[in-house]
């Protein structure tokens, strides 16, 4: 299992920051939320209160220079916000984290303790080689409104992740797409977490490995190979 991730020359010259470390996983054993996620949950919305120590998250250093990104390819940030600081808001108020199924909800509080975006796909479900590019603005993006299959369109010079098939996740990790989601029926993964500086690669290393930890935990067995920063 090894799946082929490209960013383009156009997105390193936007961010020559950014680093990504990638994580493939399979024979993984997803399910419900348990009380063991939601605990693990809870202890990483602490452990965000205790980094931040008081102060917003958009405050934070790495969550400015997403904001910094996202405006240089023309998306408001205040309105579409990356992953992290999104559920970094949540975790902070009274709605509290989102319990999704248990490998959502691991890297979901990676993505919190760590304020790092992190993003989750299910690998057999990627067509072809995935690849972070500025969109033309004629890809598909198809997603659920209303209850309702629809497509979307991304702005041209938008930062997208996306396969073969179309586009994955609009505005970098802002919104993904349910094609690729993980599901309580997902058995292989790939998770990919995103920096830009000045978060040294070796925090970003950290975090990976304390995700492939995590996978171990609650997939005895699983076969995870962490991908060295790039």
């Amino acid at each position: 299992m090894t799946l082929t991730l490209t960013v383009s020359d156009e997105v390193r010259a936007l961010a020559p920051g950014f680093t990504q470390v990638a994580v493939e996983a399979d024979g993984l054993v997803n399910g419900p939320s348990s009380d063991a996620t939601s605990a693990l949950l809870d202890d990483a919305a602490h452990r965000l209160a205790q980094r931040l120590g008081g102060r917003a998250p958009h405050e934070d250093p790495h969550m400015a220079a997403w904001r910094a990104t996202y405006t240089a390819f023309g998306s408001k940030p205040s309105r579409t916000r990356n992953s992290a600081e999104a559920l970094a808001r949540r975790a902070l108020t009274g709605a509290g984290l989102p319990r999704i199924n248990v490998l959502v909800d691991v890297y979901n509080a990676i993505s919190v303790a760590h304020l790092i975006p992190v993003g989750g796909e299910d690998t057999d479900r990627i067509q072809g080689a995935m690849r972070l590019v500025r969109a033309r603005g004629e890809e598909e993006f198809v997603t659920v409104a209303g209850g309702e299959q629809v497509v979307e369109h991304p702005e041209a010079g938008e930062v997208v992740w996306r396969d073969d098939a179309g586009v994955t996740c609009r505005r970098w990790n802002w919104r993904q797409g349910p094609r690729t989601r993980l599901t309580e029926e997902s058995t292989a993964a790939l998770f990919l977490l995103e920096s830009l500086a000045p978060m040294p690669v070796a925090d970003v290393e950290r975090a990976g490995a304390e995700l492939a930890e995590l996978l171990e935990k609650f997939s005895p067995g699983a076969r995870i190979t962490v991908h060295a920063p790039r």
